[in-house]
């Protein structure tokens, strides 16, 4: 449990970090977020949860 709570805090680290040094570029980048349709933003997302399984994978072998 130790272990998962410090990669969940590795994971909200690296998640606020792009907010809170470029707050000003991070604003358009959300917008442009905004007009990618819905199955893409499915596609990408579950492209990176294989990629982020796959890193783990390797990681514990």
């Amino acid at each position: 449990m130790r272990y998962f709570l410090c990669v969940i805090g590795m994971v909200m680290i690296v998640e606020g970090l792009p907010y809170f040094a470029f707050p000003d570029k991070m604003k358009p980048w959300l917008q442009k977020l905004m007009e990618i349709p819905n199955p893409s933003l499915r596609r990408m997302g579950f492209g990176l949860m294989v990629a982020g399984l796959a890193l783990v994978y390797i990681g514990r072998s």
